[in-house]
Parts: structure tokens; sequence; C-alpha cells
């Protein structure tokens, strides 16, 4: 495709999906995860923000080592350190971007950065020379743009393009636009700057209003050719434009679009899962395309509609974003090999074999207790065995539970600690609030449970559960994961791999803050 009818995908899953709060990721589960863009053929995958910790600077640094086949793009504000540290980030990056950016609109200036509209274009136009020292593919945003005045927007965006910026992005930064105010803003930027037709313009969507999606397709109508999304539309807040939803919707109404992707969109469901796995942020069920009743229909009338003919009642195949093939048959005799082919499939490598060993002896005694093994049990075992090799400082061995109506549950817990083994007691509201207070008798946390999920994996009663708890402390916001085929047992799994987590995570700073 040609770049005027190519719409490059930019994935900032990593970065922007990574500041919803308990959606902190770790080295090696953010190179996983730009592994698996890369197989979907994303263009851009943005890193992460790399001054915010040494951490995210080691992360952005790994997927840029990692990525040969797509960008890698690193974040930075319109500040020296900033550029400076993304630009070593992704020295060995195959192709590297660096993204700087300036709040541009009347609030923020005044506000945030105390700065005039002067002082504002010089900033964005010394931020741009830097970091045409470190690479030849700069990106700027006029933070806010959605909120800015348009006049002031040219001025900033025809300057930074003759600085050296090659793509200019357009931020509906809070989500306060609407679809054809949107469009409008991007079409007349490209009509009105002249330099316009040197850069590749973008668009940067969030979700408050629900319209991140639709403002973002509002955008391309009117000629931008870059949009920004995540996963399952993860990010701050009511989150970003979605990114299978973006890739379906153009892929889909080619008779309204003048642009195509380039993505493999078969790999949309492993990356949804996955990325669902990692952060512990699962998949509502009503979900566009990767929810599980995105292709289910209930109605009589629907079913006999597609069962004559699929298209009465489908407007894209499910096999086309990755349903097909979902189910495999695993079992407890099958082997090493099998195992690990199938998890390569699924975009899962390896770094050692003790780690292949490790998943494959939890595999073998999921087997023991499931006679079926889906995608998703793998997906979510592999997810558990990743997590529980990080500083794996609490450990459960044991835990019994009591529970019959009428009396108050009690639990009996023990858990390694170190290699010391130490055993808490405690009644509670029911057999998973017992379970929290015995662990709790025991760490001491003074931690905060914000959010308690249970999802069922597969269907049946077999069904592994998966948990997912989410506890604030220490400064920070972490989820944990478990799942076993017993619910408690999976819960008490998720809350230890919180207390893990919650010393593993570094402090982040959050990229729209004045200072690191």
């Amino acid at each position: 495709m040609s770049i005027s009818n190519q719409l490059i995908i930019f994935d900032t899953t990593l970065r922007d999906g990574e500041q919803s709060p308990g959606a902190s990721m770790t080295r090696d589960e953010k190179v996983r995860i730009a592994r698996a863009l890369e197989k979907m053929r994303v263009d851009v995958i943005e890193a992460g923000f790399p001054v915010a910790s040494p951490g995210d600077f080691e992360s952005v640094k790994a997927v840029a080592e990692t990525v040969r086949d797509s960008t890698v793009c690193g974040l930075a504000r319109a500040v020296d350190k900033d550029i400076e540290c993304a630009g070593r980030a992704l020295q060995p990056a195959a192709s590297g971007r660096i993204h700087t950016f300036i709040a541009t609109s009347p609030i923020h200036m005044r506000e945030k950065l105390r700065m005039s509209p002067d002082q504002v274009v010089e900033q964005a136009v010394h931020a741009v020379k830097l970091a045409a020292g470190f690479t030849d593919n700069i990106e700027f945003s006029p933070e806010d743009a959605g909120r800015s005045e348009v006049d002031f927007l040219c001025r900033v965006i025809e300057a930074v393009i003759d600085a050296g910026a090659t793509t200019i992005n357009i931020p509906d930064t809070v989500g306060y636009n609407l679809p054809h105010r949107f469009g409008a803003l991007v079409g007349e930027l490209i009509e009105r700057v002249p330099n316009a037709d040197k850069a590749v313009f973008s668009v940067h969507c969030h979700n408050d209003l629900g319209l991140a999606v639709a403002n973002s397709l509002s955008a391309v109508m009117y000629g931008a050719r870059q949009v920004e999304c995540t996963i399952n539309g993860l990010g701050e807040r009511a989150g970003n434009a979605s990114l299978e939803e973006v890739v379906m919707a153009v892929r889909t109404r080619q008779d309204m679009f003048e642009c195509d992707v380039g993505l493999d969109t078969t790999q949309i469901m492993t990356c949804s899962r996955l990325v669902s796995g990692i952060t512990g942020f699962p998949v509502q069920p009503n979900k566009a395309i990767v929810g599980a009743n995105a292709f289910a229909h209930e109605s009589g009338i629907h079913q006999d509609g597609v069962l004559k003919s699929r298209e009465t009642y489908e407007i894209m195949r499910a096999q086309d974003v990755g349903w097909a093939a979902n189910k495999i048959v695993l079992g407890k005799h099958s082997g090493r090999n099998a195992f690990k082919t199938r998890l390569a499939e699924l975009g899962v490598d390896f770094h050692s074999e003790e780690e292949l060993n490790n998943a494959f002896s939890r595999f073998k005694i999921l087997a023991d207790k499931k006679h079926e093994i889906f995608d998703e049990d793998l997906q979510a075992l592999v997810s558990e065995t990743f997590s529980s090799d990080v500083d794996e400082k609490y450990r459960l061995v044991s835990l019994k539970v009591c529970s019959e109506t009428g009396e108050t549950p009690d639990a009996v817990v023990t858990i390694s600690i170190g290699g010391d083994e130490q055993q808490g007691c405690a009644a509670g509201s029911g057999p998973v609030d017992a379970a929290f207070r015995a662990i709790e008798s025991i760490v001491k946390s003074d931690t905060d449970l914000q959010l308690y999920s249970v999802n069922s994996i597969t269907s049946g009663t077999d069904s592994q559960g998966e948990v997912t708890v989410r506890l604030a402390g220490g400064g920070r916001i972490v989820n944990g994961q478990g799942a076993d085929t017993d619910i408690v047992v999976a819960s008490a799994k998720a809350y230890l791999n919180a207390l893990n987590t919650i010393d593993a995570v570094p402090n982040r700073a959050h990229p729209q803050l004045g200072d690191v």
C-alpha cells in the first residue's frame, strides 16, 4: 500500500494502556505482548515512557532489542532529559521513533505548564530538533488538541514540521470531542497547515464519553492516516480507542474508507487474551469483536438466519479475527513437544528449559483435573507461570476452608515466606473472605482490596476459575491473578500474587505530570 491508502496502526497498550490503575507490566510481560503485536503486523508499538523509571527504561530497551518488524516508539515530554532518555532506550531498535508532546490548550498552558503560547511553540520546536539527533522518525503531539484553539494548533504544527516532525498526532486527551467536530478539526488542520503534506496526521482518542473509536474513524475519513489505539480499549480512565474495533471497522466497511490496514487480523483474539491475562482486566462478554458473545446467537430468529446464510446476522467472519481453532485436544497424555508447539502458536515463547518445565508441570496437574484443555486454559496457565517467577516472596502451600449453611466459614492457610512456612487461620463472611483474612493474619500487608473479580475461563462445571484481585498499598495499585478449578484456591493464589507484585512493580511517573 502507498502511504495515501495505508492506515498506520499505532498500538499504545504498553504505554497508555499501562496507565490504567493496576495494569503495570513487567519487562518480560511487555516483551511478550510486543511479540504478539509484531506477529499481528502492528505498524508502530509504543513501548513505554523511558524516563518514568529505570524499569520502564529497561522495558522499552528490551522491546527495542526484540522487535524487528515493527517500529518501536518511546514517549517523551518536550524536555531534554526525556528525549535523551528515549533516544538511549531506542538505540537497539531496527526502526525507532521518538514521540514528544507538549500541551497546547489554554487551560493546560495556563494551569499546568504556566507557559505562554510563544514559550510552548519554542519548547516544541526545540524538542523536535533535539529528537532529530537520535532518529529521523519523530512524532509530535499537541496535548489536549481537542480543546485547543485552531489558529494556535496550526502555528505549532507548522513549526514542528519545519523542525523535523514526520508524524503529527492530534489527541483528544480528555475524550471531550464529538465525531463530526473532531473529524472536521483534523481535516481543517490538514488543509490549513502549509507544510501538512510533509507529515502523516494521526489521532489519539480517549473514551470518556464512549466515543474514542467513533472520533478516530471520523478523523480517518477526514484524512488522518494513523490511529493510536490499544488492545481491548485498555487505557487510563475510560480507556483508549480499541484497536480491534478500529481495524475491523475499516476492514469491514471498505465501501466507506479510502484506506486499509496491513494487520493480520487473525491474531486479534490471541493478543486480546494475552493482554487480558497479563493485566488482569477481563473482557466483557458483549465487547465488540473480542467479547465471548460477539459471534454468539441465542435468538431463534437469528439462529435460523445464520444457519441459512451467515451474512444475515454476521457482518464479519469470526475466523477473520481469530475465533477459529480456539479449541485444542490436549490432555494428561500429551507430551512436552505438543504442549510447547501449541503455546508457540499462541505466541508464547519460553526463555529457558526451567520456564518450560514449570509450565508443563502445571499443565499436567491441570490435566488431571480437567478432561479437555482449551487455549484459554493455556493462556491462564502461562500467565500464572510467568507471574510466579517474579520475586515470589509468598507462595501458597495449603488451604483448608470449611463452609456450611448457618455457620460462619473459617479458613486455615499455610504459606511459604522466603522458604519459611507459616500458618494462619481466620473466620469470614464467606470462604473467600475467610481465606483472605487468614492470609492477612500472617503477612499483615496493610493493603486495601479494591477489586475482586471471578471469571470462568471456559464452559463446563470442571472449568477453571480465573480470579483477579486488585490491591492498593505502598503507593501502588497492582493486580494479582490466580487460576484453579477450585475458586477459593484461585482466590488465594491471586491475593498472594498481588502481594508479590506490589514489591516487584517500581513506582512510575505519569507522563502527563509536570515532574518525574
